[in-house]
């Protein structure tokens, strides 16, 4: 088989292979192999200014926070390759019809699942200091810790979307 005119044995470069990737094929040439491309020189999430505010150290891994009604969710994944992580802490805590962001009931945290994404229901936000938002960490020992932010585009959002990329501590 002949691809942009270079040779490719057939055994690497099946109809299997083109319907596990989903009929897109993203591949590269190593040591005369064709192998699948990986993502390279992934950045890390930087810590947002304000987001470690009300933080409280090893909030409980919760099933939800309050009454719900509001998503908080997002992906977890490695810098550099973008592999996702499974397993990985996210705290979670806002301003919202139940609580202020200080309170302990405000406050809880999920697992990531095997692709390495994460959800977790809580009350609805509300504006603190003029802007809804929502406060996330990650804060264990294997990848550096992250503090993020986010804000909401407006108050009537009922979920909002947080991504990490964590570098290796």
């Amino acid at each position: 088989m002949s691809i942009g005119g270079l040779h490719m044995p057939t055994d690497l470069f099946t109809r299997r292979t083109l319907i596990a990737a989903g009929g897109a094929v993203a591949a590269t040439w190593v040591s005369g192999r064709l192998v699948p491309a990986r993502a390279q020189g992934l950045a890390a999430t930087p810590s947002m200014r304000g987001g470690s505010n009300n933080y409280i150290p090893n909030a409980p891994i919760v099933d939800r926070i309050g009454g719900g009604g509001f998503w908080m969710t997002g992906t977890v994944r490695r810098a550099g390759d973008g592999v996702p992580l499974a397993g990985q802490r996210i705290q979670i805590w806002a301003h919202t019809t139940e609580g202020y962001e200080r309170d302990p009931h405000s406050h809880g945290a999920t697992l990531t699942d095997a692709n390495g994404e994460f959800r977790l229901e809580m009350p609805q936000i509300v504006p603190a200091f003029g802007q809804p938002h929502g406060h996330l960490a990650y804060d264990s020992d294997e990848f550096e810790t992250v503090f993020l932010r986010p804000v909401m585009s407006s108050s009537q959002d009922t979920s909002l979307r947080a991504d990490f990329v964590l570098k290796p501590a």
